[in-house]
């Protein structure tokens, strides 16, 4: 009853107050979308603020600006990403890579077992780097695990921690960027707990047809989605959350992308309301 209530008087405040703020305070409004308006970790974000950018990420929802809100995203990961990843490392270590090894078996089990040779696998959003360091330490039949990151200045941290692995590379930047300097090949793509949620439905069209350009791909997601999302009513994407990230029919779009689906179940997670989405899907028989 209290969370109701005060769910309420937020949505109440961030109407009124935050939106007052939005149109008084211009300079603000571009303050706070310079460093991105993603996630608000601890103290660093006023009340006034943290009203502000509700009321921004409220209105570009409104409007269905899903480019803008891809791009304060995007802006929110290579400006704060390493602080991020600083405040949530204990999660990943102690608490969200233990809980889905046995889902990442899974994804190495088809890898391993493929009548293709795998030598490369990239992580998107690597973050601080321990899953692909796991990954790379329990299946060294792969030669190179390769990690992506917005984060420059997380890839530089990732580079000092895992510099005796030899296994492990880590570039800072777009993955679409990254793309257009590749080679052909054999890759597998992952995502550890969201990352392609923070892609619009164009932007993941764009990407799934380039990766078909590329070779043979085996793409394992790990995605949150909106647990209120009925694909049958609604199969495009949709904006949802508190942080106006995109849930996403990732099944579809695969299709879509002329990808087979080789796996695909959800799972739950105690003190969250959506939905992780594990995909598997492979270009090629």
């Amino acid at each position: 009853m209290k969370g109701k209530i005060r769910s309420v008087l937020v949505e109440f405040l961030t109407s009124t107050v935050g939106m007052s703020l939005v149109a008084l305070y211009p300079k603000k409004v571009k303050q706070l979308s310079d460093k991105g308006l993603t996630l608000v970790l601890g103290d660093n974000l006023s009340l006034s603020e943290r009203l502000m950018r509700r009321a921004i990420l409220k209105k570009i929802e409104k409007n269905e600006d899903h480019e803008k809100l891809a791009e304060l995203h995007k802006t929110y990961w290579a400006k704060q990403g390493d602080d991020f990843v600083n405040n949530t490392e204990d999660n990943l270590k102690n608490i969200h890579l233990p809980a889905y090894k046995d889902v990442l078996r899974i994804l190495m089990d088809e890898t391993t077992n493929a009548a293709i040779p795998f030598n490369k696998l990239v992580e998107i959003g690597t973050g601080n780097g321990s899953v692909l360091n796991y990954l790379s330490l329990e299946y060294p039949n792969i030669k190179e695990y390769i990690g992506i990151d917005l984060s420059t200045e997380q890839t530089k941290i990732n580079q000092i921690n895992y510099k005796t692995n030899e296994k492990l590379k880590f570039v800072g930047g777009d993955v679409l960027d990254w793309l257009e300097e590749q080679d052909q090949g054999n890759f597998v793509f992952l995502t550890f707990r969201g990352v392609l949620e923070y892609f619009t439905q164009q932007q993941l069209v764009q990407f799934f047809n380039k990766l078909n350009t590329l070779g043979n791909i085996i793409f394992f997601a790990i995605e949150p989605t909106d647990a209120d999302h009925d694909y049958k009513e609604n199969p495009n994407s949709k904006i949802y959350g508190v942080e106006g990230s995109f849930s996403h029919n990732y099944v579809q779009l695969f299709k879509d992308s002329e990808f087979n689906i080789w796996y695909s179940e959800q799972k739950n997670e105690v003190g969250h309301p959506y939905l992780i989405k594990v995909v598997g899907a492979k270009n090629f028989e």
